[in-house]
C-alpha cells in the first residue's frame, strides 16, 4: 500500500511550507500541469483516488474523516 499526496498549484515554498506544517512524511508530487489530477478526474482540491492493484479506482470529492479513510484502505487492501 501507497499514500502519494499530489499538489496541484502553487509555488515550491508553499508545497514545502504545507509538508512541514502537516508533518507528512509519505512521497509528495507536484501536478502543477494537473496531469494526476486529470488522469483520476479529481476536479479540486481536497481530493482522493484510491487506486487498487488493476488500476481501477473511486475518487472522492472533499475531505474524508478517519474513519472513511480506514474503511477505504481496508476496502483496498481486501482487494490486493
Amino acid at each position: 500500500m501507497q499514500f502519494v499526496g499530489v499538489a496541484w498549484t502553487g509555488d515550491d515554498e508553499s508545497f514545502r511550507d504545507f509538508i512541514d506544517e502537516h508533518g507528512l512524511t509519505f512521497p509528495q508530487i507536484s501536478d502543477d500541469p494537473g496531469v494526476v489530477f486529470d488522469r483520476f478526474q479529481v476536479p479540486y482540491q481536497p481530493g482522493w483516488a484510491f487506486v487498487r492493484a488493476d488500476g481501477s479506482y473511486e475518487q472522492v470529492n472533499g475531505v474524508v474523516d478517519d474513519a472513511e479513510l480506514t474503511e477505504r484502505v481496508a476496502d483496498l487492501l481486501a482487494t490486493a
